[in-house]
């Protein structure tokens, strides 16, 4: 019987369907093991071939674990709130929930038919009420928490009331807004709404007025990361920077702790290390310049206190709140304009874009703390009003930016560190933290480390600063100004925000008329009629969409949950993740955001863990391979006559158009690119054939061309449809069929062939290199599809698609079906031999390892190797076949259920035992011998590692071969190495 996949597949799919052969349930007798997807947002689109390479991945891993005994929980879900499902809705007025269904559904069927072992009965969807349900409560004990430096976690904020009630906020050391200092009696004499407003400054999720990125067309405020090149990530979008009312989490609590805790997870150090230089923290001081002509001044923080002589002026960001009051009137039209322009860049441009220097000056002076030297105050871009004190003193011979402004603008640069090297200041400063202290007064001669320590101590005991630890983390901007998310579960009484009771959780999304803010301004929710709490009107923006993937991992546990999100003994069997597979993109967004949000539910008891993820894979990207075809986009005629005329033609400047003519690429290789960017020919003999080609082309339609004449085409590579080229070779008919415009095309070929070009590039719809899984297993089958994107390459690597090595990973199936249908018509009978054991016990330690160390990829070309000997060996034995249909089974689990069933096996290879290798098949007894003549390798021999050096000279000369070569004569000396070599000297 062939190899019928189709058939095959679909059997399993349906028994393991029916059978709930991946459900998993909470049991103590065995060990757990949580392997985790990050899952998908469902696009319309549905999956190409690149989306399944880390469910693949994770697959095979949970299978495997299955074998060795875990209950594993592998779940998947859907991360269904998003902008594009808002913004099909406000093109067409469907309602997002209809959309999201239908991708949702698309997405599932995919997903079933690739055979993985999820158990759908913990399906999550982050737009289901049952699950933002959840969300909300977890929200609303964000807002009833602050976060105490002294018992340095999160707390209820009941326990920070009853401290302001008892002696005022003193001696509170909290993560919180500046706060003016109280007493306890003038706590109890503030009214309900001052002390609202003082809760506020404390609370973990609260509401302040924030620079945000704000996007109009989108109508939103987005993520710094959902914004590159200062426009929206997800569209293209112009962003502008603007101050906003707007919710925030306190992630900058937990930023030492989230920085420390990376040392306790199995992560990799790029990763670690993006992380890391997102939460950015560094050590320095808080330092005070007085402003001239004003009763305040300008706070800094600076990490190099020791060069606090070599500042010459301070820099504030566009966006410091002292910059209108300190700005002279004869300067205020200068600034105001540059901070108009200042604000529609992005932080990230900002931070990037070192080359371009922009500043203006504020008409300010500040006055130095120790020298008390006048100090010009400017404004510029490049400090950032989210880091430190939005002010830097510019200490620009130790500085390379500010060093490069004081350049730009002709502001003094001052040397206060002597190199240990020499350095030429006039080219670039020196930022080093080595060398010694000069022009600096109490800090002369002091190395940097001690000049440090020591500036910091003058600082404090002068009244003008104090060490301090600062990080470049900002807190999370949590509100979004859009229809499509999780309702804030916010009413206002009196201008005061309160959260919702529990009891009236969820607070559904409302229907609205329109998914666009209202005329005035406000976000969607603001259209819905009668959208209030006891005629107190609620929150108008929703939640962001990392607020559902922040703890979305928990509900897997126990998703049908209706009293908790998830029940203790769930929380505590489960536990952490163990396996967390996810793309790259995600370190500084959601990896972030559930690590803060794990530790603050661990702070308040109700899990037991500090991190999420134990271990965690970024897989590579799947990169498309572009299929290129190239057009005659034009031609000169360079000789001939007229035919109507019968007149000579001189001119080289005649150009003609040659619509849809496609050349092959053999020819296109021999062609250069131009200065103006066309392409044209080299004269070279061997394009005759495309010479002769054109020219009966360009004769059919220009009656000039005639005679002997010459041409110079000009080509234009264009993308075509990657499911209509197999193996570079342009499917004809089906490219004309693809576009009318290419309906009447002619095409110059090569061997009777279209040949592509190809380029790797992102796999994008733009240019026609997405790739449907479907059709792969349409036309290959699931296993082979599996296999296949395993095969392609190390998981953590990104690696190019294509389908030109799918036919080995096809032809390897059918072999191995075909070794199992011999070894059945023989009843799996017959005693393994040494062999084939050997054989076998080879891959079970081969495949066993590669998994530990998920490198998939050399297990399918260990399962080829051993198919490939064991057909040699004519094996049928149940011995060594059982083991390996157990073995293949994570990679290849439809084929390697019906091999099982073949076996005589039931119910399933999911309930089987992974196979243990066995040492003693694995030790070699014998060697195959290279043997020599005169040191010239001449024949092999295979002979037993037992023999002694005087045997295996025997058997050497003994041999055929041997006595052929030696044709009657007698060998000198014979050289025995054991198990490395033998040479005969004659």
């Amino acid at each position: 019987m062939e190899y019928n996949f189709r058939e095959i597949e679909d059997k399993w799919q349906q028994y393991w369907r029916e059978h709930k052969t991946y459900k998993v349930e909470t049991d103590k007798s065995k060990p757990k093991y949580y392997v985790l997807d990050m899952f998908p947002y469902p696009s319309g689109a549905g999956l190409h071939v690149g989306h399944p390479l880390g469910y693949i991945a994770s697959d095979i891993y949970s299978r495997y674990k299955r074998l060795r005994g875990f209950n594993v929980l592998h779940p998947m879900g859907y991360d269904s709130f998003g902008l594009p499902a808002e913004q099909y809705a406000i093109q067409t007025g469907q309602h997002p929930a209809i959309t999201t269904e239908q991708n949702i559904a698309r997405y599932r069927e995919q997903l079933d038919r690739m055979g993985f072992s999820f158990d759908w009965d913990r399906e999550v969807r982050t737009s289901d009420p049952k699950f933002y349900k959840w969300t909300q409560w977890i929200f609303i004990q964000l807002f009833h928490s602050w976060y105490n430096n002294k018992s340095n976690k999160a707390e209820r904020i009941e326990t920070l009331i009853a401290e302001f009630e008892r002696a005022g906020n003193a001696n509170v050391d909290a993560c919180c807004a500046e706060t003016k200092t109280f007493t306890a009696d003038e706590w109890k004499n503030f009214s309900e709404k001052e002390q609202q407003e003082i809760l506020m400054n404390y609370r973990f999720a609260f509401l302040s007025e924030t620079m945000v990125n704000w996007c109009p067309q989108l109508g939103s405020v987005l993520a710094n990361d959902e914004v590159k090149d200062g426009v929206s990530e997800r569209g293209g979008y112009p962003v502008e920077r603007k101050l906003m009312q707007q919710w925030s989490l306190r992630i900058t609590a937990y930023s030492q702790r989230l920085l420390d805790d990376l040392d306790t997870i199995d992560w990799s150090d790029s990763l670690k290390e993006s992380q890391r230089n997102w939460i950015g923290r560094s050590e320095g001081t808080s330092l005070k310049f007085e402003i001239r002509n004003l009763k305040f001044g300008v706070e800094v923080f600076t990490t190099r206190p020791d060069t606090i002589f070599g500042a010459t002026y301070l820099t504030l960001a566009p966006e410091h709140e002292l910059l209108s009051q300190i700005t002279t009137p004869e300067n205020k039209k200068a600034v105001d304009e540059y901070v108009t322009w200042a604000s529609n860049r992005s932080e990230r441009d900002r931070q990037s874009d070192v080359k371009k220097i922009t500043g203006v000056f504020t008409g300010a002076y500040a006055e130095h703390p120790f020298t008390k030297e006048p100090m010009p105050i400017w404004v510029g871009d490049y400090v950032l009003a989210g880091y430190g004190t939005g002010a830097v003193m510019a200490v620009p011979a130790h500085d390379t930016r500010d060093y490069a402004f004081a350049k730009h603008f002709s502001l003094p640069i001052v040397k206060v560190i002597e190199p240990p090297v020499e350095w030429d200041f006039e080219k670039e400063s020196y930022d080093e933290k080595s060398g010694k202290c000069i022009s600096s007064d109490f800090l002369n001669g002091l190395e940097v480390k001690d000049a440090i320590k020591h500036a910091i101590e003058e600082i404090e005991k002068q009244n003008i600063g104090k060490g301090k630890i600062n990080f470049r983390q900002r807190d999370a901007i949590f509100g979004r100004q859009r229809y499509w998310g999780e309702p804030i579960p916010i009413y206002y009484k009196d201008n005061i925000a309160y959260t919702l009771p529990e009891s009236e959780l969820p607070l559904v999304l409302p229907e609205v008329d329109k998914y666009l803010p209202t005329e005035t301004g406000e976000p969607p929710l603001a259209r819905a009629k009668d959208f209030n709490y006891k005629g107190y009107p609620l929150e108008t923006t929703t939640m962001p969409g990392w607020a559902g993937s922040s703890w979305y991992y928990l509900r897997y546990m126990d998703a049908h949950n209706e009293s908790a999100f998830a029940s203790k003994e769930a929380i505590d069997y489960w536990g952490q993740v163990d396996l967390y597979l996810g793309g790259s993109e995600h370190a500084t967004g959601h990896l972030l955001y559930v690590r803060f949000w794990t530790k603050f539910l661990k702070d308040l008891g109700y899990i037991n863990i500090d991190e999420p993820a134990k271990k965690l894979i970024n897989q590579g990207m799947m990169q498309g391979t572009s299929a290129i075809v190239y057009r005659v986009e034009r031609t000169h005629h360079v000789g001939g006559k007229d035919r109507e005329n019968e007149t000579s033609l001189t001119s080289t400047n005649l150009m003609y158009s040659l619509p849809q003519v496609f050349v092959s690429k053999g020819y296109v290789d021999k062609i250069t690119k131009t200065k103006d960017g066309n392409l044209t020919w080299h004269d070279d003999t061997e394009v005759n054939n495309l010479q002769n080609k054109l020219h009966e082309i360009a004769s059919s339609i220009y009656s000039e061309f005639s005679g002997k004449m010459e041409l110079t085409p000009y080509v234009t590579p264009l993308h075509v449809d990657v499911n209509i080229v197999d193996n570079n070779v342009l499917d004809i008919e089906a490219f004309k069929q693809w576009r009318e415009e290419f309906a009447d095309a002619e095409f110059i070929l090569e061997d009777d062939k279209y040949i592509c070009g190809s380029e790797i590039e992102k796999m994008s719809k733009r240019w026609y290199n997405v790739v449907n899984p479907d059709d792969m297993c349409d036309k290959y089958g699931t296993d082979c599809f599996r296999m296949y994107e395993m095969f392609l390459g190390p998981l953590e690597q990104s690696k190019p698609w294509n389908t030109n090595g799918i036919t080995g990973v096809s032809g390897f199936l059918k072999k191995l079906w075909r070794l199992y249908e011999n070894a059945k018509s023989k009843d799996f009978s017959g005693e393994a031999s040494k062999e084939e054991l050997k054989v076998m016990h080879k891959t079970i330690k081969k495949i066993t390892e590669d998994i530990e160390r998920f490198s998939f990829n050399t297990s399918v070309s260990s399962f080829m190797i051993c198919v490939n000997e064991l057909t040699d060996l004519k094996c049928t034995s149940r011995d060594v076949l059982q083991p390996l249909a157990v073995l293949l089974s994570p990679y290849a689990p439809h084929i390697a259920e019906e091999l099982w069933a073949m076996l005589g096996n039931a119910p399933s290879v999911t309930k089987a035992e992974w196979p243990v290798y066995d040492e003693q098949y694995l030790v070699e007894d014998a060697y195959e011998y290279p043997v020599s003549i005169n040191g010239k390798k001449r024949f092999t021999i295979s002979l037993s590692l037992n023999l002694k050096n005087d045997e295996i000279e025997n058997e050497v000369l003994a041999a055929n071969k041997m006595k052929e070569l030696l044709n009657g004569a007698a060998p000198k000396k014979v050289i025995v190495i054991p198990g490395k070599i033998v040479n005969v000297v004659v």
